[in-house]
């Protein structure tokens, strides 16, 4: 592996790591929680367009042919595919968690109350399960197309 190579793969783990030990200091001198959460979220988004744009820039630099430039489009179409089919597993269980969550307790409490509103109740849970669903369903529609 050249020097290059193992620069792209350190830089991510050392911002993260660098990330974390700022934030955890932030914590301990009494700045705000929040605050040092949207920091975390920044580091994340910085070390994720990092990691998207330097193999694209460093495959692009590689290609000398035209049909090195082709192939190089093709897998970055199919990282693309991947991230988006993360994203959307992702973003949807983080919302499937967020209304089950919710509605869990909700109908725990219900039920206990009166115990014919089981039902009821059972369906708003299912409704936040479904979420995540449509989300796998939406990933496996992107991978497969």
């Amino acid at each position: 592996m050249s020097i290059l190579n193992l620069v792209m793969l350190a830089l991510p783990v050392v911002f993260l790591v660098a990330s974390v030990v700022v934030a955890v200091k932030a914590y301990e001198k009494g700045h705000n929680r929040k605050k040092t959460v949207l920091m975390q979220i920044a580091s994340f988004a910085a070390v994720f367009a990092i990691c998207l744009l330097c193999p694209i820039v460093a495959g692009a630099a590689d290609a000398n042919t035209v049909s090195e430039a082709v192939q190089v489009a093709q897998q970055s179409s199919k990282s693309f595919a991947y991230i988006g089919a993360a994203i959307a597993v992702g973003l949807s269980c983080i919302g499937g968690g967020i209304a089950v969550g919710n509605a869990a307790p909700a109908a725990i409490g219900a039920t206990s109350e009166d115990p014919k509103a089981f039902g009821k109740a059972i369906i708003f849970v299912a409704l936040g399960e479904g979420v995540a669903l449509y989300g796998m369903l939406i990933s496996i529609l992107i991978l497969f197309s």
